[in-house]
């Protein structure tokens, strides 16, 4: 029920796709940081097939790319809300896009350092360092 006391319609599965690929478009228009992000994300997939990556080394490249994109993506919204919430400085919301930029930072950092151990390694291997 909504607040008028009026029964929900459901939403279609389509419907619910449907936004999030709008929502996806619009994360990824217009974003540089989302540009420099996929492309270092195409770069470790190059790089993983040269290095021929087990399966379980490319689960975990995947899943820090995926991490690094979705952080991405909501920073990207949340500095759409902040525009939306206040067109002037306001502290909070600059704190809170503050906030939100560390997160793919932190996100960044993780999937460098993971990437550099996992690429590192198989180089290494390759190489027959050890």
């Amino acid at each position: 029920m909504n607040d008028r006391g009026q029964a929900k319609s459901r939403r279609r599965w389509t419907d619910k796709f449907g936004d999030a690929f709008r929502g996806f478009r619009y994360g990824v228009q217009g974003q540089s940081s989302f540009a420099v992000h996929f492309f270092c994300a195409a770069m470790v997939f190059i790089a993983g097939c040269l290095l021929q990556v087990t399966r379980l080394e490319w689960c975990i490249l995947v899943l820090c790319i995926t991490v690094v994109l979705a952080t991405e993506m909501m920073n990207s919204s949340m500095e759409s809300l902040g525009r939306a919430i206040d067109s002037h400085h306001n502290p909070n919301v600059g704190r809170a896009l503050e906030i939100s930029s560390a997160s793919v930072l932190l996100a960044a950092t993780g999937a460098a350092v993971t990437g550099a151990i996992v690429l590192g390694y198989r180089c290494g291997a390759l190489m027959q360092w050890w």
